[in-house]
């Protein structure tokens, strides 16, 4: 609705400037055309070029050659606003025809009038859009206005003055063509002060319009942050709610067999002794059962990446995808080679080495990261280090909370420095009969 108001109105002052040029150019050209005829029919010519530098010549043929221009004028104004109002080359072919027009007829007035630029200028402040191409059409606009003045060229050019043909009338009827002029020329300066204000305003509007945009859109990612973090919260505890059950299931099922088992060899322990080893036969049974249920629950858990590969292999793995698919950059140095490590273990150190990564582009936006594993006397370390943002102040989060329960698991330890980018110190002990070199 406002943008329909706003290009109403730019309509009517578009319209307003060019039928106030149309009446001063043909105004003026008439106007000198009908002096001089009252002059050849006065028998005052010889006076009147007593008193002038200049004569015009071919006054009739000026008046038709001003309304071709005109009409020229007219016609690249209605191609432009009404058949290619969003064609970006017929606009500036059409403004560069307004211009050589527009100059064409103050060319043809002598300088006697040059307001007609203005008219230029005009479409170029809501036609062109390039801030390049603006500026360029824009500074030709302004300097051929000021270089098309009259009192500027007739110190060095001998040129016809709209004055010296007002002077020929009576002084009453002098005043009168003079207002008249000076009334054209003002209202044309006044529409066109008009059309830059209301062109001034709008853009104003608009700018207002997208920072309110913009606040909104911040508002809305901010909202957006916050149910990102709450569906990851549900995420974590549906995965900790499946856990539970799974281990429920599993290890209530194995551990209730067990249980009732054992109390029912207690009662015939001491009737019938057969029967008692029968009965822990099929406890027996159901205990390797049972762990085979926990060992394929556990195997679910288990990244598929350590299933077909080594752990090397597999950080390697995760290294590079993570270099495909994001500008952080991560560089993996492995210096412990032929280290056999249990399946817990290289679940840990896969897991801790995932989440250090995680952390480290999601919290800490950094740029690169190095994932360190080393071996110092009968331990292994672990360091993740990037050159992110830091933590100065450490806030236990999911991710390091999970990271010290993993290590402390392999009877490990832990630690964080986010003084400088952030840090993740991981030792962990070396089982005895593990082989290295």
């Amino acid at each position: 609705m406002e943008d329909n108001k706003f290009n109403g109105r730019i309509r009517i002052l578009q319209t307003a400037i060019l039928v106030i040029n149309i009446i001063s150019v043909m105004g003026i050209s008439i106007f000198i055309y009908a002096t001089i005829e009252k002059i050849r029919r006065s028998y005052d010519a010889r006076e009147f070029l007593n008193e002038i530098q200049a004569i015009v010549w071919y006054p009739y043929a000026k008046i038709w050659l001003c309304v071709l221009l005109l009409g020229f004028l007219t016609l690249s104004m209605v191609i432009r606003d009404r058949l290619f109002p969003n064609n970006s080359k017929v606009i500036l072919t059409s403004l560069v025809a307004d211009f050589i027009a527009c100059f064409a007829i103050i060319i043809e007035l002598n300088f006697n009038y040059n307001g007609i630029l203005l008219l230029v200028f005009s479409n170029v402040i809501l036609y062109v859009k390039n801030g390049k191409s603006r500026y360029i059409l824009a500074a030709v606009a302004i300097g051929s206005f000021i270089l098309a003045d009259y009192e500027l060229l007739s110190i060095s050019y001998r040129l016809y003055s709209i004055q010296d043909y007002i002077a020929f009338y009576s002084a009453s009827k002098q005043q009168y063509f003079l207002s008249v002029y000076n009334i054209f020329i003002s209202l044309n300066v006044i529409l066109f002060v008009a059309y830059c204000v209301n062109i001034i305003n709008e853009q104003q509007g608009n700018i207002d319009e997208i920072h309110g945009l913009n606040e909104k859109l911040h508002d809305v990612n901010e909202q957006l942050q916050k149910y990102s973090l709450m569906a990851e919260k549900m995420a974590e505890t549906r995965e900790r709610n499946r856990l539970a059950r799974e281990i429920h299931d599993t290890l209530g099922h194995t551990l209730t067999g067990i249980s009732a088992g054992i109390d029912a060899c207690i009662a015939i322990l001491s009737i019938s002794p057969e029967q008692t080893k029968k009965q822990l036969e099929l406890i027996s049974k159901v205990t390797r059962d049972g762990i085979k249920d926990i060992r394929r629950s556990v195997s679910e858990l288990r990244p598929d990446a350590l299933d077909r590969f080594s752990l090397e292999f597999a950080i390697n793995k995760m290294v590079t995808d993570i270099n495909a698919v994001s500008e952080t950059r991560v560089y993996f140095d492995c210096r412990v080679s032929n280290l056999k490590f249990g399946e817990d273990e290289e679940n840990a150190i896969y897991r801790v080495v995932q989440e250090g990564i995680t952390n480290a582009i999601r919290h800490g936006q950094a740029k690169e990261i190095w994932v360190t594993m080393k071996m110092e006397k009968e331990d292994i370390l672990i360091q993740i280090r990037d050159n992110g943002i830091g933590c100065k102040e450490m806030k236990s989060g999911f991710g390091t909370k999970h990271m010290k329960e993993r290590i402390r698991m392999l009877n490990g330890a832990v630690t964080f420095d986010g003084s400088d980018g952030f840090i993740v110190n991981a030792r962990i002990p070396i089982r005895r009969g593990e082989t290295y070199d």
